[in-house]
């Protein structure tokens, strides 16, 4: 659509536009119009009218009619106008009259734009096109738009813009909010696929007096009634588990974390994840629940197994595929990883460039391969099983090997979506870890403090589990087929206006 009043009309700057909006303003205000309501009652939502008239002949409805929503373009004739109002559930025509709505209000309508707030009032009719409109009485202005819509309704392109001003978005792609809608209800079906498990949905805490339970650079903030420097948290599990202890068997958590590091296609510094744990059962029975959830998200949400993702399908039918890190680092990259010395691994990933920390372990080096040569691999979901204990703080050992840990991680094209553990529950063997990560953290991504409340919960006793987290934002990236998380992140981290592009690094 146009978004012009008489075309054709010479293109007009965004100055003079602006200029214009001022001028019908003051126009408005002189002639007594209140130019921002406090209110308007509407008869329905433009869904509502319609289901109500989609199957009625030309004849008008036998009922006045109230519609709101913002003005999304005009077609002047003289004495008549067309216009569209869109409200959050869709579009619809209006029919102005200067014969119906008097010369008056008339002249007042003339000074609408484009982007304001109206209300109108009338009957319901099919014009001779079969469009559904609305034959105005009564028109109302709502609120007074100061700014022109973006690109005059050819679509914002523009990314920087469209994260920055994410409601110009929202109003000049469609698509856009229908993603954002899609986000809403994958997280009121996760509640609703976990409340019908018995999971209890809880809150912890977002300021922590120790970063924990995860590996991450925190965000650091002051309180000044205590005097006491806190961290915005980079994961709730310990608080989570605390609540294991306190005799609470299936809850869950869905909220931000935040975490003090890059930003990529794949990263933003606050995110928001699922972590949930239950009681009685180990890291096998949360891979079950995390295959059970993603299939119920997509028969509930898509009506669909088999998704698109970049050009890319992907079978969410499960069971999905389990393959061990050592078997990924085989079968993707070649690399047999048993038959191999500490140093040959280590060859193997200084050829790619990495760079290695004095003294790295060998379960340090096999998951470091594994980034390295299998993950951008795994393009159907797949769940890695058998990390190396080193990298696993929080997660029991093996029943046979306890070289490597009960975790898993489900992987979609090439992406982590998840995190899953049998729960460690020995104290001491949890504090000799805590020890260990503090030790060979070379890059101050660890906590030097060892969260002593936590072990103290370990030792009244916390019952075997399984632990899960799931990244919502890169869940919902699939869901929608988005290439960037800040396309599914209403209001992403960017830097302030007038200090540089916000450049996407592709990781």
């Amino acid at each position: 659509m146009s978004g012009e009043k008489n075309a054709p009309q010479p293109e007009k700057s965004e100055a003079e536009i602006i200029s214009g909006k001022k001028e019908n303003l003051e126009f408005l205000k002189e002639k007594g119009v209140e130019p921002y309501a406090y209110s308007f009652d509407r008869t329905l939502p433009v869904e509502g009218l319609l289901e109500k008239y989609g199957g009625a002949g030309e004849e008008e409805g036998a009922e006045d009619e109230r519609a709101a929503g913002r003005i999304v373009s005009i077609r002047s004739h003289g004495k008549t106008a067309f216009m569209h109002i869109r409200d959050e559930s869709g579009k619809i025509q209006a029919y102005i009259r200067r014969d119906i709505l008097g010369e008056e209000k008339h002249d007042l309508f003339k000074k609408f734009d484009i982007g304001d707030i109206a209300g109108v009032s009338g009957p319901v009719f099919k014009t001779r096109t079969g469009e559904l409109t609305i034959k105005v009485k009564e028109l109302t202005l709502l609120t007074k738009s100061l700014l022109p819509l973006p690109e005059k309704w050819h679509g914002l392109k523009d990314k920087e813009t469209r994260y920055r001003h994410r409601y110009l978005d929202l109003i000049a792609n469609g698509e856009v909010k229908k993603n954002f809608e899609t986000r809403i209800s994958i997280i009121k079906e996760i509640r609703k696929f976990l409340d019908g498990r018995g999971f209890k949905e809880v809150e912890t805490p977002m300021l922590h007096p120790i970063p924990g339970g995860a590996k991450a650079r925190p965000f650091l903030t002051h309180h000044n009634a205590l005097d006491i420097d806190l961290y915005m948290r980079i994961a709730p599990e310990l608080y989570l588990k605390r609540l294991l202890v306190g005799g609470f068997e299936r809850v869950y958590e869905i909220n931000r974390n935040f975490r003090n590091e890059g930003i990529s296609i794949k990263h933003n510094p606050e995110f928001t994840m699922l972590e949930l744990y239950q009681a009685y059962t180990d890291y096998e029975g949360v891979m079950n629940l995390m295959e059970e959830m993603t299939v119920y998200l997509a028969d509930t949400i898509l009506n669909k197994r088999v998704i698109t993702y970049q050009g890319t399908e992907i079978d969410l039918s499960p069971p999905w595929k389990r393959l061990s890190m050592k078997d990924a680092v085989k079968e993707h990259g070649g690399i047999d990883i048993d038959s191999l010395d500490d140093g040959q691994l280590a060859e193997k990933l200084k050829s790619r460039g990495a760079e290695l920390r004095q003294g790295i372990t060998r379960g340090e080096l096999t998951a470091m391969l594994f980034e390295e040569f299998a993950e951008e691999k795994l393009i159907q979901p797949v769940f890695i099983t058998d990390f190396p204990v080193e990298v696993s703080p929080l997660s029991k050992a093996g029943r046979k090997d306890k070289s490597i840990a009960e975790r898993f991680e489900p992987y979609i094209f090439g992406r982590e979506i998840g995190n899953g553990f049998s729960e460690l529950n020995d104290a001491e063997d949890q504090e000799e870890r805590f020890k260990k990560q503090i030790e060979s953290d070379a890059h101050g991504e660890v906590s030097k403090e060892i969260d002593r409340d936590y072990i103290q919960a370990l030792k009244t006793g916390m019952p075997p589990a399984g632990g899960l987290g799931v990244g919502i934002d890169r869940l919902v990236m699939f869901f929608t087929d988005s290439a960037s998380i800040r396309d599914v992140i209403l209001f992403p981290l960017l830097r302030p206006e007038g200090k540089g592009k916000n450049d996407e690094p592709q990781d």
